[in-house]
């Protein structure tokens, strides 16, 4: 179902029919658009097909394809849970965190490599994420220098981990090649055989308390050895 919009202008009194375009509208229309034919497909010129509007019209509100991909990005990051950084002791909080921001990227994986070099100036609701984590940070006392660096590490985990839950089941098999690597052929056999869950989820929950437990051994030491 397309959105429509309108672009501004004179129009007869009385409640208007159609809303006046503006950026909240132009990320619905997108994620209407990729919710019905993926990422690969999205166009801007598609967009203004959806909205009802000419191609320009667009660019008074974005300069191009990737700013709307940022709107996209910062729309789905209110998705990411942020609560149990209030509520929560620091390695918890983490952990439930990590869990609902992979959830989430794992449906919108091709927005990862666009977010990863974005400067995130303009960005709300992203901006209000890394507020709640970096409080949460402090308030279980990390030291300052170390609280950027940290969620750095845990995002490109998380991002990593978006992509493994979405390959193939058979992404490690080894085919006829076998034979010539039996070590790792047996491994990922055993794996298949032994797993409960998916072995997304299991690679996912292995890495995700390794790095728990390694931040905060780090931190530790830094305690211990930065003066004051």
């Amino acid at each position: 179902m397309a959105i429509t919009a309108t672009t501004g202008g004179h129009r007869s009194a009385g409640r208007p029919t159609e809303k006046v375009l503006s950026r909240e509208l132009i990320t619905l229309g997108a994620l209407e658009l990729i919710k019905a034919g993926g990422y690969e497909k999205f166009t801007m010129s598609e967009l203004a097909r959806a909205l009802n509007v000419a191609p320009s019209a667009l660019y008074n509100h974005v300069s191009s394809k990737q700013d709307v991909l940022v709107l996209i990005q910062d729309h789905i990051m209110t998705k990411v849970a942020i609560d149990s950084f209030v509520t929560e002791p620091w390695d918890e909080a983490v952990r439930q965190w990590a869990w609902s921001y992979r959830t989430v990227f794992s449906s919108h994986t091709p927005l990862i490599p666009v977010i990863a070099v974005l400067a995130v100036t303009g960005a709300e609701h992203t901006m209000q994420m890394y507020e709640a984590v970096t409080s949460g940070f402090m308030k279980d006392g990390w030291p300052t220098p170390l609280i950027v660096p940290a969620i750095v590490a845990l995002e490109s985990f998380i991002f990593g981990s978006a992509f493994d839950a979405v390959a193939p089941k058979d992404i490690f098999e080894s085919g006829q090649l076998a034979e010539s690597n039996p070590k790792f052929a047996d491994a990922v056999r055993v794996q298949h055989q032994n797993e409960g869950s998916s072995s997304a989820d299991t690679a996912f929950k292995l890495g995700l308390e390794g790095m728990i437990s390694g931040l905060k051994a780090q931190r530790r030491s830094w305690k211990e050895t930065t003066p004051g």
